[in-house]
């Protein structure tokens, strides 16, 4: 991504203190999407780091991965798979619980999404615990595919995420410290 659009997409990235709770500085992408060059701009640098990895599907993380992955998995013209929270989805899944930054979740994602041995991408908005991404990683793995990068657009490198999806490659187009 050129400079001036990555500096454009950082400032347009608002922070909302006490979001979802006391102490939690949420980041704000949506202004980011509402920018139709912002967004394009994004999706366009995100494709470009992966475009060489070879990946069969993509994989959106409710709810913001879906639009960042649904647009990946277009541009890339490359399948695209949601994983939602439990119960969202109609016929057989697997289910994998993971801890956030402020509380417990879990995941879920149909036990045939993929043929064995494809490679994915999996995709979201923020990187910050890792819990989330690592719980996908677990879903993909336990259907018999094979991670083969992670894409976000905003990680929080002071909350050590990417040490738990280590070793596999991993692009964020903001970094926070």
């Amino acid at each position: 991504m050129v400079p001036p659009l990555l500096d454009a997409v950082r400032a347009r990235i608002r922070d909302v203190p006490d979001f979802p709770k006391p102490g939690i500085v949420f980041k704000d992408i949506t202004p980011v999407l509402a920018d139709p060059a912002l967004f394009h701009g994004v999706i366009t640098a995100l494709a470009a780091r992966v475009a060489t990895l070879e990946v069969q599907k993509v994989i959106g993380i409710e709810a913001r991965g879906f639009i960042f992955g649904g647009a990946l998995a277009y541009t890339l013209r490359r399948g695209f798979i949601p994983v939602r929270k439990p119960a969202k989805l109609p016929r057989a899944t697997h289910r994998e619980a993971y801890g956030l930054e402020y509380g417990q979740d879990a995941l879920e994602m149909h036990i045939d999404a993929f043929a064995k041995g494809e490679r994915v991408l999996i995709v979201d908005d923020v990187l910050a615990t890792g819990g989330t991404a690592l719980a996908t990683r677990t879903l993909v793995e336990r259907a018999g595919a094979t991670v083969a990068a992670f894409a976000f657009l905003v990680e929080l490198g002071f909350l050590k995420g990417a040490d738990k999806l280590a070793p596999t490659p991993l692009c964020a187009l903001i970094r926070y410290d």
